[in-house]
């Protein structure tokens, strides 16, 4: 649920919970969905780690009248035809190939969306409520359940937009249903090893999203949107500002436009302090770069993101669609 949705946004680096108004708003600031004028779906897949994992979302938003809209989103991301070898060598301490089984391990999440327009003029909000399952094979298996709070808040002019998002306001809880009988070959599988059970409970934090955009129109025909996040965590990690209260990581994004037809996007995030081998710190961050093409109601967009080796991880390719049902009206 932290990785992100939609290959335009992933373009910008994620800078988006100012400006996001799609379908996608439902995963980046709900709040964002009551600028909808029409139902939208959005569909998008990305591979990781070297096509090792799949990452697909599928989303669908709909405005209920000129005040508020809804929307339903469904994520997963897995790892499919892992080898199981807990079985390879028998009792007698032979191999045996076919005692070779195949499993996989995903997480799913299915987040419920709903936005609605405050009296103030240009103010926002919108609630998700979520729920996380999570799959091991036969081995575990995990369900969650959360809610996040977005704010949003548009200019008379609509040149500058403001967002907040709160995810995980009420700490999300995931509690893990172990398969004892599976556990046993994994405690047999190597001697001494892995001899107790993992935690049941898992907990995700609360976190912030602070975000501004401004968009710019020149000679008509252009466009340029300029955005900025400011991504806190409440704890110390390795984010460029750290601290025992909150953690922030920065992240900017841009994107410009031609007739609102094609699209080029970049930006910069993920700021982070390494510790190198001999103790000295190296600011790592993460590029991205995107393009985009859209006609009438259909809109299509890819990503590159972990361009060159700022990051430790591997390059993804990640491609999204989205439809507007205005094209077939």
């Amino acid at each position: 649920m932290s990785i992100g949705v939609d290959a335009a946004a992933l373009g910008m680096s994620n800078a988006v919970t100012a400006q996001t108004n799609d379908v996608n708003a439902g995963y980046w600031n709900p709040a964002g969905l009551i600028q909808l004028e029409d139902k939208q779906i959005s569909l998008m897949h990305a591979n990781y780690f070297a096509n090792i994992a799949q990452y697909d979302y599928a989303g669908f938003a709909m405005p209920i009248d000129d005040r508020s809209a809804v929307g339903i989103s469904l994520i997963r991301f897995g790892v499919d035809d892992i080898l199981n070898t807990t079985q390879l060598i028998d009792s007698q301490g032979n191999i045996d190939y076919n005692r070779i089984s195949l499993f996989s391990t995903a997480d799913y999440g299915l987040t419920v969306s709903y936005a609605r327009s405050l009296p103030v003029q240009g103010l926002n909000y919108g609630v998700n409520a979520k729920v996380i399952h999570r799959i091991i094979g036969d081995f575990a298996n995990s369900w969650g359940f959360g809610f996040d709070l977005g704010l949003q808040y548009i200019s008379d002019e609509q040149d500058w937009k403001f967002g907040l998002m709160l995810r995980d306001i009420t700490t999300t809880y995931n509690t893990w249903i172990i398969n004892e009988e599976e556990f046993q070959k994994i405690k047999d599988a190597v001697p001494g090893e892995n001899q107790e059970l993992p935690e049941t409970t898992e907990i995700t934090l609360p976190k912030a999203q602070l975000g501004v955009s401004k968009k710019y129109i020149i000679r008509y025909d252009y466009s340029i949107t300029a955005a900025a996040n400011l991504n806190m965590q409440f704890a110390r990690t390795n984010d460029i500002v750290s601290s025992d209260l909150v953690s922030i990581d920065p992240a900017v994004g841009f994107e410009a436009g031609y007739l609102d037809l094609v699209f080029l996007r970049g930006g910069v995030g993920n700021f982070q302090q390494i510790t190198q081998i001999d103790n000295s710190d190296k600011l790592s961050f993460q590029p991205n770069f995107g393009v985009g093409f859209r006609y009438k109601g259909i809109q299509v967009d890819y990503a590159l993101t972990d361009l060159g080796n700022q990051s430790a991880a591997l390059y993804s390719n990640i491609f999204s669609l989205k439809i507007d049902f205005s094209v077939f009206r």
